[in-house]
């Protein structure tokens, strides 16, 4: 009797949760993850947070102990890349030269670094975060009195730069808008996180262009910035962003658009493919849209619906965006999606100014969004906001002696 074989293409969580799933849902047959890190699967969220700064093991990364790959028969090939897809031959060809037949392929190849694309742009010391070992060389970079210049104020450009300070590093954060986090969160929010880095000691540097960066002997010494200014830099740390790694799909005939287009059940648009993760643009049956998600939470929660759809059930994702981060002492979760641009106000639960407040970003009297800081066990209502679709008072969202479950129409007695 033949066996069914199932390929799961990338070494991150996605890739490692759909094993599981699918062996927690019943599929016999084979497994492959094939994977081109020389590490099995691991979660990235550590690499700029817990292990980053040094209050996190390396073994608390991985999805999965050693063993457990061996206890559900699921066969990793680690650093081995794969170069092709074959659709109507149903294999995949490796770029040592084996070819693997698949029933159901995954795609779970997640995304890259964008690259600077300055002068000297090249010069060692010059730092991207995506992998277990560039979060090893910031750890490294990070010394007392050292200068770091991190380029991008996003996520992960926030969080470097948050354990460099802790570190006892001197922090320069080159924003090419006015706020970090402008386009992600809007003015109200992404002043809090501005005022926090500046609390911290960070110099934030508004509107920065990168004219180039600078060296001596091959490693990297400063920046230079549009306006002539030198900065002094014993590494510097480039967050621009991720762009998803969609090559093999693309080549393969795929649908690709800002990622691999999927339906709601992550079905491509080639029968037998699928994809999850960063890489995997949704359509989204709540928010009714195509999405893609560069955060943890996809890789975690969409590999069962994944699972399910390679063995033939038609289960739909529709769970919220949601993403977090911790940066000094600030913990932030934050629920929902919306466009830039995309709501009228933002309401206040709480004084932002003192860091522990819940920010809901409206459409009318809708919440798109809702972003607890260092408010704890309220994801839950925010979300039951959210998908409600309901009217709601902005005065009671506001008051933090209504509880969120008492928001909702005809739930206030």
């Amino acid at each position: 009797m033949p066996v069914n074989t199932f390929v799961i293409v990338g070494g991150g969580l996605a890739a490692g949760k759909a094993a599981e799933k699918l062996r927690e849902h019943g599929h016999s047959g084979r497994i492959v993850i094939v994977g081109d890190e020389h590490e099995k699967p691991y979660v990235r969220p550590p690499l700029s947070k817990g292990y980053l700064l040094g209050t996190e093991e390396r073994d608390s990364i991985f999805v999965h102990p050693d063993d457990w790959y061996l206890d559900n028969d699921v066969e990793l090939l680690l650093g081995t890349r794969a170069s092709a897809i074959e659709p109507s031959a149903r294999q995949v060809a490796l770029e040592d030269g084996r070819q693997l037949s698949y029933d159901q392929l995954l795609l779970a190849t997640g995304s890259s670094p964008r690259r600077l694309a300055v002068p000297g742009a090249g010069l060692d010391n010059v730092l991207y975060l995506r992998r277990v070992e560039d979060s090893e060389r910031l750890k490294a970079a990070f010394r007392a009195g050292r200068n770091i210049v991190v380029i991008g104020g996003g996520w992960i450009g926030l969080e470097t730069a948050a354990a460099a300070r802790t570190a006892g590093a001197d922090v320069t954060v080159l924003e090419h808008s006015e706020l970090p986090l402008l386009k992600v969160l809007g003015r109200e929010a992404a002043e809090v996180f501005a005022a926090l880095h500046a609390d911290h000691g960070v110099e934030l540097l508004p509107n920065a262009g990168v004219e180039s960066l600078t060296g001596t002997d091959g490693r990297v010494s400063g920046v230079r910035l549009a306006d002539g200014r030198h900065l002094p830099a014993d590494a510097v740390v480039v967050g621009i962003g991720i762009t998803p790694n969609v090559g093999l799909a693309e080549d393969a005939g795929l649908e690709v658009n800002n990622g691999i287009v999927t339906d709601e059940h992550l079905r491509t648009s080639v029968d037998g493919i699928l994809a999850a993760g960063d890489v995997a643009n949704a359509r989204h049956p709540l928010l009714g849209r195509h999405l893609r998600v560069e955060h943890w939470a996809n890789a975690l929660h969409q590999p069962e619906v994944a699972a399910l759809s390679m063995l033939g059930e038609d289960a739909v994702y529709d769970r919220l965006p949601y993403f977090f981060t911790d940066q000094y002492d600030l913990g932030m979760e934050y629920t929902g999606h919306v466009e830039p641009g995309g709501y009228d106000r933002v309401v206040f639960r709480g004084e932002p100014s003192e860091r522990r407040f819940i920010a809901f970003w409206m459409a009318g009297r809708r919440v798109l969004a809702g972003m607890n800081v260092n408010v704890w066990d309220v994801v839950d209502p925010i979300r039951t906001l959210i998908t409600s679709g309901a009217d709601v008072d902005d005065k009671l969202l506001a008051d933090p002696d209504v509880p969120l479950d008492r928001v909702l129409p005809g739930h206030d007695k």
